[in-house]
Formats: structure tokens, sequence, C-alpha cells
């Protein structure tokens, strides 16, 4: 077409527009042809009785049932923002040591999930804890879909085990919160009016020593309509954490008009009250018992070791299925 490539951001879009509508149509296509096979083998197992003849049909249906599947999660991240990055913050609730070395944990189990998926992750912001774990993280995950998968994961999580940093081996509960925006790209325009932002300097937390920063090279940014509060302290300069923390504030505002969009605003303030103590989405249980449960879905994970290393996509697969059904778009 003439004058397509004019603006390339534009093609761009189009072309990766052009390359999801043909892989939904691969998709659609390799499973009509796999239908097909199963019948011809299931009516030749039939006729001729012939039981290895049927094993086959029935290893050409289960192969169908995952495919089914896949294309049924792929269905359910059609959100308008499903397709971008996700940026991904951790904080830990009270308990001190304890409950940041839990936040560490949550962070890695992320960090491992991503890397199964081939996204790329970037640290944004990081406070380390005194003694142990971390008391923030914020990083972005890059790549399709990390947002429309990482979405199910924003809540409270709750840990009970016997505490590495307790002498008496007591059997501790700790919390940490994960919220998860979608990642604001080049092409979504987010107007920010610099008169509605409080800026802040500060100087950044570090290991001590030779490490400590001597300047306020730490930024927080306020927006003062929403009340949103970013922060970025783990760049070099002031100036490349002002860039990140501007970043992660239009993220924020982008959720937040996507939600406006949707008229879903009461929906959000859920979310919100049900990201407090008491309220987990999930809990990992490493004493008495060994077992991981999703409280939303009923999912169940007893190898809590595979979880925390990253092994999450069926308590994911099991939210997006799930809560398209409980938003009542599914009979």
């Amino acid at each position: 077409m003439e004058g397509f490539w004019d603006d390339a951001d534009k093609a761009k879009e189009v072309m990766q527009e052009k390359s999801s509508l043909e892989n939904a149509i691969e998709g659609y296509d390799s499973l009509k042809v796999n239908i097909d096979d199963a019948e011809v083998l299931l009516e030749l197992a039939t006729e001729e009785h012939d039981s290895e003849t049927a094993k086959e049909a029935l290893l050409k249906i289960d192969e169908l049932i995952a495919e089914v599947s896949a294309l049924e999660i792929e269905r359910m991240l059609s959100g308008k923002s499903d397709k971008l990055g996700a940026i991904v913050s951790i904080h830990p609730g009270a308990g001190g040591t304890e409950a940041q070395d839990w936040a560490d944990m949550l962070r890695r189990m992320y960090l491992r999930w991503a890397e199964m998926r081939s996204y790329e992750v970037s640290v944004l912001d990081l406070i380390p804890g005194e003694e142990a774990g971390i008391k923030s993280v914020t990083f972005s995950v890059s790549g399709e879909f990390a947002y429309g998968y990482l979405k199910a994961e924003a809540g409270v999580h709750r840990l009970v085990r016997i505490s590495p940093y307790d002498s008496a081996k007591r059997r501790h509960t700790s919390f940490a919160s994960v919220f998860v925006y979608p990642e604001v790209e080049g092409d979504i325009d987010i107007e920010v009016n610099e008169a509605e932002l409080r800026i802040d300097t500060y100087r950044a937390s570090g290991a001590g020593g030779q490490h400590v920063n001597k300047t306020d090279s730490a930024v927080r940014i306020t927006h003062l309509p929403s009340n949103i509060v970013v922060q970025c302290q783990n760049q070099r300069s002031q100036h490349k954490n002002k860039a990140v923390a501007m970043k992660l504030l239009k993220s924020r505002l982008y959720e937040l008009k996507l939600k406006e969009e949707e008229e879903k605003m009461s929906e959000l303030h859920k979310e919100k009250r049900d990201i407090a103590w008491g309220s987990q989405i999930r809990s990992y249980v490493m004493q008495p018992y060994r077992l991981v449960k999703d409280h939303r879905t009923g999912h169940e994970n007893s190898n809590v070791d595979a979880v925390l290393d990253g092994e999450l996509d069926g308590f994911i697969e099991d939210y997006l299925l799930g809560k398209r059904k409980s938003d009542g778009t599914e009979s």
C-alpha cells in the first residue's frame, strides 16, 4: 500500500495486529485439522475393532483438549491492555524481616516465571531490607500478554512457615501485596499536567559504606488529583530516576483511564479494598503441611517449591477462565 511505511509507528501497530490475526486463524485451522484426524481414527477403530488405533485416537483427543484450553486462555486475553507489558510492585506487610523476606521470595518467583516465558525483566526500583529481604520492589516485565497474565497476581499473598529468623523455630504468618499495572508504550498517549505534580528528591538508601548515595538522586512523584505516588532510586542520576518515575506514573494513570472507559470504577475500588491484610488471594503453607491454594478459584498445588520457583500457569489460567465466568460473560 502506497505510503504505508511513512508512519512507522502506525505501520508497526498494523503489522502487530496482522500477526495476531494470522496466529488466531492458524490456531483455528490447526484445531480443525486435528479434529478431523481424531474423527477418522475413531471411525477406523470402531470399524476394525482395533485397540491400538483406539489408543491413538484417545491420545489425539487429549491433545485436542489441551489445544482447546490454550485457545480458550488466549480468548480470555482480549482486553484492551492485555497484550501490553506489565509493571509489578511488591510490598511487604507488617512483620519486619520476616515479611520483607517473603516479599523477596515473591520477587524471585515472578522473575523465574518470566524467565520460563522468555519475557524480559527490568528492575525499576528496589529498596533492600536492613537484615534480609526487601522493603519494596518495582520491575517491568516485557513481552506479549505479560499484563494479561500477571494481572491475575494482583492482591495479597500469605505465607505460613517456620521462620528462619526465629531462634525458637516458631511458625510465622507473613503477608505481602502485589500490584500489577499495564506498561505504557510509546503509542499510548497519556497527558500529565506538570502543575498537578509534586516532585520530591531525597537521598537513595543503600547497603552503606562506599555505596551510600551522597546526593539527593532519588525521586518521588505525587499526582495530586489521583493521589497516586511513585518513586525510583535505582538509577544513577536524578534525571534517570525522574524518567523512570514518570513512566511508572503514566502506567498507573493509564490503568485508571482504562477502568473509567470500561465503567468499572466500582470494581477497581473493590479490588483496592481486597488488597488488605486478612483478605489474601492466595496462601502458601509450608508448615504444618505443604500446599499453595488460590482462594478465588480453589486451585491447589502441593508442590510448594515448584510454585515458588515460578510454576504459576495453573493458578493464572484458572483465574482467567474463572474471572470471565464470574463477570457474566460466559454461560
